[in-house]
Order: structure tokens, then C-alpha cells, then sequence
């Protein structure tokens, strides 16, 4: 017969565990409390996971077939591009959508056109220290939820294979400093009119706000703080540093904030760009 005891709260507990074996360095190893239960919370404590694992894998499929699909990316009378296809470096891009020239020739259908930057730009969200706490509780379940047993019998950490990835996360960083200065770029040229010159409608303000947003969130990124001013030991000897450390800083309390946003904003703006690329809609002009 199990021997009970009771836990902080004085609720009834098992005090053998009957859930895992008692080894590894998980939750179940000899060093932690005995309670075989998965979690004593009575709240809906699954419903924050669910809506993350749902947010992120309807942008994952939404942003893989448009990155796939090679149609409707550019409009070439006002010159948006949208920013999955960007850098477009290849001769099987459509003309006039390669800023940088055509050096990589014709790509195979295996290949998405925007193929240079993104897996970097996924390697950079995937290693961003928000998505980390995002899809280790929605997806890894390393925990699912504060006060929730995880399901792993041991534990560990970004020390293997495939969370050893996450410590390259500064690397990334610099190639999306590149990446949202070639984004700056593509917004500044679809200032464009139809009949050349100036021009200036809805699609350019869909473009500006999007890459606005992405410096936010490329900005407000831990490995941008701590190369601001993480070494510094004097502040006072460092004023224009200290002083970019600072307004990194407070981007930084919204860093969760702009990790959704500029996913959101990323689909808006291709959206409109293919609405408009295919005809479906025309762009709102406002100087044409």
C-alpha cells in the first residue's frame, strides 16, 4: 500500500512516483519532490501552447508556399517586391525584381527564389530567445507550462543536437542586420510612379511598416543588447553606447510584442503585394 503524504499546499500526494522511473536528470530523478501527477494545476495552463503552436505553424505554411509557389511577388509598375522573394539573385526571377543583379543564374524548382536569405532569417527566429521560450513549451515541451512536468526523462539543455544550434543565435543577428538593410532598400525603391519618377501609394506604406517593424524586432533582440553594451564595465566612459544600450533596451520589454507582429506584418505585406501583382486588386495611389 503507497504511503501518502501531502504537498506545500496540504493536498494529497502519492509519495512514490508511478509515472517515470527514478532516474536521469528530468523532473523524475532522485533529487526532485515526489508527486507522480503531471501538474496540480486546475486552470487551462494548455491553452497559451495550443495558440502558439496554431500562430506559428500557420505562418510556417503559409510563408513556405508563397516562397515556393514563383508567382505574384513583384509589381513591376510601382516596383514591390515582397520581402520572401528578397534578394531575388536569380535569372529565373522575374524582370526587373533582382536590385542586385542576377549572379547565381537559373535556380531548380526545389530551390524557393528568396532561398539566400531565409534560411538564415528562419535560423535567426528559431535561435531568438522569445521563439525559444515559444516552441520549447509548445512544441519541445521542455516545459509545456510553469508547474507542468515536461515528458523528457532527462534533461539536456542546448548542450546536443538540435539545441546546440541556438548558441549560434549572435550570427545569425548580423546576417538580419543585412537582410532588413536590403528590406530598407527594396521599401525605398517602390517609391516608384507607373510612368516612372516618383510615386508614392497604399503598397508603399504596407512595405515602410513592415520594414519599420522589422528593425524594431531585429534591434530588440538579446544578442543586439549585450553587443551594445554587455561588456562595458563604465558606462560613463562609453556615452554613445551607453546610450544605444539604453533604447535597445527598451525595445527590448517588447521583444515578444514585435516576434508576433512582424509575423503578421510579413504576411500582410506579401499578401498585398500578390492581391496587387496578380491583378486582383489595385493599388490605392496617392502620387502617381
Amino acid at each position: 500500500m503507497a504511503t501518502r503524504t501531502q504537498d506545500q499546499r496540504g493536498i494529497p500526494v502519492n509519495a512514490a512516483p508511478t509515472a517515470a522511473p527514478d532516474t536521469g536528470t528530468g523532473v523524475f530523478s532522485k533529487t526532485r519532490a515526489r508527486i507522480s501527477e503531471r501538474t496540480l494545476r486546475t486552470d487551462r495552463w494548455w491553452i497559451p501552447p495550443l495558440f502558439t503552436v496554431l500562430g506559428l505553424a500557420a505562418f510556417v505554411i503559409y510563408a513556405t508556399i508563397r516562397s515556393y509557389v514563383r508567382t505574384a511577388y513583384w509589381v513591376p509598375d510601382y516596383h514591390y517586391l515582397t520581402p520572401f522573394y528578397s534578394p531575388c539573385l536569380s535569372t529565373s526571377c522575374v524582370e526587373g525584381s533582382s536590385h542586385f543583379g542576377t549572379p547565381l543564374g537559373e535556380l531548380p524548382e526545389i530551390l524557393p527564389l528568396g532561398f539566400v536569405a531565409l534560411p538564415f532569417l528562419l535560423g535567426f527566429r528559431l535561435t531568438c530567445y522569445y521563439y525559444r521560450k515559444a516552441y520549447y513549451r509548445a512544441v519541445w515541451f521542455s516545459p509545456p507550462a510553469c508547474a507542468v512536468a515536461e515528458p523528457h526523462a532527462e534533461y539536456t539543455g542546448e548542450t546536443r543536437l538540435p539545441l546546440i544550434i541556438q548558441n549560434a543565435h549572435r550570427y545569425f543577428f548580423y546576417v538580419a542586420l543585412v537582410v532588413s538593410v536590403i528590406n530598407t532598400y527594396d521599401a525605398i525603391v517602390a517609391f516608384h510612379g507607373k510612368t516612372g519618377g516618383f510615386g508614392f501609394g497604399l503598397g508603399n506604406i504596407v512595405l515602410l511598416g513592415n520594414v519599420i517593424l522589422l528593425w524594431a524586432y531585429t534591434l530588440s533582440c538579446h544578442s543586439c543588447r549585450h553587443i551594445a553594451g554587455g561588456r562595458l564595465k563604465h558606462f560613463s566612459a562609453h556615452p554613445v553606447r551607453y546610450w544605444f544600450w539604453t533604447q535597445v533596451s527598451k525595445l527590448n520589454t517588447r521583444h515578444m510584442a514585435l516576434a508576433w507582429t512582424t509575423l503578421g506584418t510579413l504576411v500582410l505585406t506579401d499578401f498585398y503585394v500578390m492581391l496587387v501583382a496578380s491583378n486582383t486588386i489595385s493599388d490605392l495611389r496617392f502620387i502617381d
